[in-house]
């Protein structure tokens, strides 16, 4: 049985270099479909709500909205189609260093307005500081020590605020999704690192230990359905 009272520093297959493009695709669309049905776009529609709620003055102008780790910019279409919806004008920028990643978003965004840069995020020059950034699913790729790092980044690097949509690290979780891949995924990347994403996740006592060290104190961490942490910093 894997053990799940800290962390695993196994490397996830997408991280690995070379992977076929039409490999990358399916396990894009395989994700996007997951975040659907098990309610991931939902805690990124909450998070940016949660921003807008504390900073209300950002909705009075067209807010910027970048995502770190976008992967095939499926969190940046449901935001896109959300402030539709609302009426609140957006600029969504998706940051990714898989440029596969990149090639399937911009495919799949093709004429929706949303602006796709292939780099590590830390190298990107903001002309101007977004309203907000976030992530979805991609603090579990680094180690605590790069996340700490991380977290300070982001908060040196928004006006309004950040938030995180990441995995809860807890053997349900873990046993569910692993069924569930193994039963209806034609992915081998997601049948192995959808359950070691898991294993890499975090549990509460992780977020607050990785915020205090960032430099972060103004924040919530949210338990969401099914298994997710949402954090939500405000500047």
């Amino acid at each position: 049985m894997p053990d799940f009272t800290t962390r695993s520093y196994t490397k996830e297959l997408l991280d690995e270099p070379d992977i076929p493009f039409a490999h990358i695709a399916q396990n894009m669309r395989e994700l996007d479909y997951i975040n659907q049905k098990l309610g991931g776009h939902r805690v990124t529609i909450k998070g940016f709500q949660n921003i807008l709620k504390r900073c209300p003055a950002i909705t009075e102008k067209e807010i910027q909205v970048v995502e770190i780790g976008c992967g095939g910019g499926d969190n940046l279409r449901v935001l896109q189609q959300w402030a539709h919806q609302h009426g609140l004008p957006v600029t969504l920028t998706g940051i990714d260093i898989n440029e596969e990643c990149i090639l399937f978003a911009k495919k799949e965004s093709k004429n929706k307005g949303i602006h796709f840069i292939h780099s590590d995020y830390q190298s990107v020059p903001f002309e101007k500081s977004p309203h907000i950034i976030f992530s979805s699913l991609f603090c579990h790729h680094f180690t605590d020590e790069e996340l700490i790092l991380q977290l300070s980044w982001m908060k040196q690097n928004t006006k309004a605020g950040f938030f995180i949509n990441d995995l809860h690290r807890h053997p349900l979780a873990y046993y569910s999704i692993w069924g569930l891949t193994q039963l209806l995924s034609k992915s081998y990347l997601v049948k192995n690192d959808a359950p070691l994403s898991v294993r890499r996740g975090f549990v509460k006592k992780d977020w607050e230990t990785l915020l205090t060290n960032a430099g972060v104190s103004n924040y919530t961490c949210q338990w969401q359905w099914a298994f997710r942490w949402l954090i939500t910093a405000t500047c």
